[in-house]
C-alpha cells in the first residue's frame, strides 16, 4: 500500500498485490474495498482494514 497525490485532492490509497505489478487506486480492488469515511483521504478505512491483515506500507 501506498499514499499517492492526486490532482488538489487529499493523498488516496493506491495498492497491488504483488511487488511487480502496478500501482492501482484501492477502488479497483473490489475484494479489499471498504466505503470511505467522512473527513478522511480516500481509502483511509480500506487502509486500516489491510493493516490490520498484514499487509505493509510503502514510500515511494
Amino acid at each position: 500500500m501506498t499514499w499517492k497525490s492526486e490532482g488538489g485532492i487529499d493523498k488516496v490509497l493506491y495498492l497491488r498485490a504483488q511487488p511487480h505489478d502496478p500501482w492501482k487506486c484501492y477502488n479497483e480492488f473490489p475484494q479489499y474495498y471498504k466505503p470511505d469515511l467522512g473527513g478522511r483521504s480516500p481509502g483511509y478505512a480500506t487502509f486500516l482494514t489491510l493493516l490490520r491483515q498484514g499487509w505493509q506500507m510503502v514510500h515511494t
